[in-house]
């Protein structure tokens, strides 16, 4: 019996390495004589690049960026296949584990993850992978731009001031200074977002409440951002402020499609041909997966959905189980794709207790899952 232990991480408790290690040690107790292979999982949020560092035995490399606040940060990216490719979180260097409880949107700056793609390009990086999950901007990238070489110039033809809430000062974007090694990289933006930039679905609206926007600081930025668009639309020549997905990150989805090469893609379908997902699956008889909960957006490019998907096309045979913390009513929809479902707290508990005990839970409960398949098995 072959497991394909294939995990997201369980928020707030467990990264997608330390959740896979858990279940493998469950099934193993009860197991030892199945084979496993661990294979850490993302969809473009937090852990995307450890995810891939992982399973391509790749490398970590830590810079000191802008973080989002404007202070110095230590932050890490990867490289993967021979140094040739960069995988970048903008969590790692604008997101919100960096705000320390200062959550403002209206001066949050996403320039560290701008610094993070020039040091990927000093180190020869030609294809840059960037997941967008977990940002703590509303900036329209500006930041990022301006990292890169844009100048965003205000009427005194001063560089615009970081965050969000200084978008409506712009007058000019000035790209001749921009690093001229973005236009022969090969960019690949991973994100689960599909909102335009502005307007009731947009990057404000939506996103900037947990961000720490109040009400009228989303009107704010929203305003900001579509006057951020509308120049930025006039320098490229293209309706980039309307594509799907150009508002992810606070925006900084519009600022990578306009000034680089980039495609968008579902960030789990990324990982998942980036760690080879298909072709390690064809050898398995089971695939674990799971996060810290799974709902009726699951679904919607979250990993153990994507995983399923993935498992199911190539090995239509193949059982595929999800663990998690928390199960939401609404799940009828992922069983077309996942066998099962399971949650791995013992009873009523406290969600702080539930987040501190998560590694020992998904422990026991892979280990009694284990039993079960065994026995299950052996009466074939």
């Amino acid at each position: 019996m072959k497991f394909l232990i294939a995990p997201d991480s369980f928020k707030g408790s467990l990264t997608a390495v330390e959740a896979a290690h858990a279940i493998h040690q469950g099934l193993r107790a009860a197991w030892p004589t199945a084979t496993f292979d661990l294979l850490p999982m993302a969809d473009g949020g937090e852990g995307t690049v450890r995810a891939l560092v992982t399973a391509n035995q790749g490398s970590l490399v830590t810079t000191t960026t802008t973080g989002p606040l404007g202070s110095p940060v230590q932050s890490a990216y990867g490289l993967i296949n021979h140094r040739q490719t960069a995988v970048i979180e903008v969590a790692a260097a604008s997101g919100l584990g960096l705000m320390q409880g200062h959550l403002n949107p209206l001066t949050a700056t996403s320039r560290g993850t701008g610094e993070q793609i020039i040091a990927a390009l000093d180190h020869g990086a030609k294809t840059i992978i960037i997941g967008l999950g977990g940002s703590a901007t509303n900036d329209g990238g500006a930041g990022l731009l301006q990292a890169l070489g844009v100048h965003l110039l205000d009427r005194q033809h001063h560089e615009l001031a970081p965050g969000g809430g200084q978008l409506d000062q712009l007058v000019r974007i000035d790209t001749h200074h921009i690093d001229p090694r973005i236009a022969d990289t090969h960019f690949i933006v991973a994100s689960d977002v599909t909102n335009p930039l502005t307007g009731p679905n947009g990057a404000s609206a939506v996103f900037g409440p947990q961000k720490g926007a109040n009400r009228e600081m989303v009107r704010q930025l929203d305003h900001n951002l579509r006057h951020f668009g509308q120049l930025v639309e006039q320098v490229v020549a293209r309706p980039v402020s309307t594509l799907a997905g150009s508002g992810a990150a606070g925006g900084i989805g519009m600022a990578l499609l306009a000034f680089t090469p980039a495609t968008m893609r579902a960030g789990v379908e990324i990982v998942l041909e980036a760690t080879h997902f298909k072709q390690r699956v064809k050898t398995a008889d089971i695939v674990i997966t799971g996060e810290g909960r799974l709902d009726a957006q699951t679904q919607y490019g979250k990993t153990p959905f994507g995983v399923a998907k993935a498992a199911k096309s190539t090995v239509p045979a193949c059982t595929v189980i999800a663990l998690t913390g928390n199960v939401a009513e609404d799940i009828g929809n992922l069983y077309d794709q996942i066998d099962a479902i399971f949650p791995i707290v013992a009873g009523a508990d406290s969600l702080a207790h539930a987040i501190q005990v998560a590694g020992p839970n998904l422990t026991r409960t892979a280990a009694n899952l284990g039993r079960l398949i065994k026995q299950l098995t052996a009466k074939k």
